[in-house]
């Protein structure tokens, strides 16, 4: 493909985006009063996305002519997703208590329902938004909206090429989930703050809570360690291994559906990337009931982590920064808004109707809304010790993110119909 960006080889482009990546994280962990200003009202992530994005808006590089983006959603996408799920702990959630799983199933729920409701709403007082079935339609974007918010960037990533989201589309969309999603953050820290009041008043028992502070902090305290090269190899051994034979598997399952059950389409079947991730989170899952979950403790989902920020960057090569200034996509944070509030809707309401503690309410939304780059955060908004509860509760939405968020694209497409 022919190009007139001034770089044109991907191995300078994969090094810009690297050093971007670095002085993002440097900046954001710094002491210095600027940055932690800065980077208080502007994300890290969003700034990963974005300012990959300067390079494509003002012709630096091409990112639909890179093939970046492609190697990072085939290869550090399926790793990443597969070292993110190994870790889940399923008996340390289930001694959350049923009221935990209840409010974070209630929160998933609540987004698979809050996009179509979202959808219905607005394409009624402006029809136009719906637009299409094209690549850009809307309902496309929503899908991966609905794998951000109900597992993260992970299955963000995967909603858009198994539904086959445009880029301008996803562009807009990744935009209204930083903004809507900080938003409600926001305002479960401010509840966060008044934890005690509000449990008084709703009647909710908090001893599960605090027995909990106590067992996460000696699971840690005997589990963590600092990882060695045997350590780090093991982890790329199992997140590529598993990759490689995911592709195996997907390249023989969707040529097959495509061959004999044509009709499949409709439910993703015959796309080879939705096997490719569906495989990798279904090792995953099996992987977290044997020794190698272990891994864990030595930074697996550090690792996945890395990987899923050079897939950010990748994805913002795509972006024109150009078409967010497009009166249309008011529309589109209005859809945002709406979606949040019933999701939100749903949590109060449930956890009103089993007097559940704010803290499971609060971390269970989060969880799904921001994943476990934030559901970590509001956790340690009740206390310290119960960070890794986000994080154990983010991993799950991990787990089942692709699965329902599937399932959301499917009523938005016949929405769209």
């Amino acid at each position: 493909m022919t190009t007139s960006a001034l770089i044109t080889n991907d191995a300078t482009a994969l090094g810009l985006l690297a050093v971007i990546l670095g002085v993002v994280f440097y900046t954001s962990t710094s002491s210095n009063p600027f940055w932690k200003k800065f980077y208080k009202y502007i994300p890290a992530l969003l700034m990963c996305y974005f300012l990959p994005s300067l390079l494509n808006t003002f012709g630096v590089v091409d990112g639909h002519a890179s093939q970046l983006y492609f190697v990072a959603s085939r290869y550090l996408l399926p790793a990443c997703l597969v070292l993110l799920i190994l870790s889940v702990d399923l008996k340390a959630i289930l001694s959350l208590g049923p009221k935990a799983i209840v409010m974070f199933l209630t929160g998933t729920v609540g987004i698979v329902i809050g996009g179509p409701i979202a959808l219905l709403i607005i394409s009624a007082i402006n029809p136009d938004v719906i637009g299409g079935h094209g690549p850009d339609a809307v309902w496309r974007g929503m899908t991966t909206l609905a794998g951000s918010w109900i597992g993260g960037g992970a299955n963000q990533a995967s909603m858009k090429e198994i539904y086959e989201a445009g880029g301008n589309i996803f562009s807009v969309m990744v935009t209204v989930d930083v903004i809507v999603a900080n938003i409600w953050m926001a305002v479960l820290l401010f509840m966060a703050a008044r934890a005690k009041d509000i449990d008084a008043k709703t009647g909710a028992d908090t001893r599960a809570i605090e027995a909990l502070k106590v067992k996460v902090e000696q699971y840690h305290a005997e589990n963590a360690r600092i990882a060695s090269l045997r350590d780090l190899m093991l982890i790329v051994a199992i997140g590529f291994g598993v990759t490689g034979f995911a592709h195996f598997v997907a390249d023989f399952l969707g040529p097959f559906f495509t061959d004999n059950y044509p009709w499949t389409r409709d439910y993703s079947l015959t796309s080879t990337f939705f096997w490719l991730v569906v495989i990798v989170t279904t090792v995953g899952l099996g992987l977290s009931f044997t020794r190698v979950r272990h891994i864990e403790a030595a930074g697996a989902s550090k690792v996945a982590t890395a990987f899923l920020y050079i897939l950010v960057a990748t994805i913002g090569l795509h972006m024109d920064v150009s078409t967010l200034f497009d009166e249309q996509n008011l529309w589109y944070f209005a859809i945002g808004i709406i979606w949040m509030i019933v999701h939100a809707s749903f949590m109060l309401i449930v956890a009103k109707i089993i007097k559940a503690p704010l803290f499971y309410m609060a971390v269970g939304s989060q969880a799904n809304v921001g994943g476990a780059a934030s559901a970590p955060v509001v956790a340690a908004a009740f206390h310290p010790a119960l960070a890794p509860v986000g994080v154990l509760l983010a991993v799950l939405g991990y787990a089942v993110g692709t699965y329902m968020a599937w399932l959301c694209g499917q009523l938005l497409q016949i929405i769209a119909v």
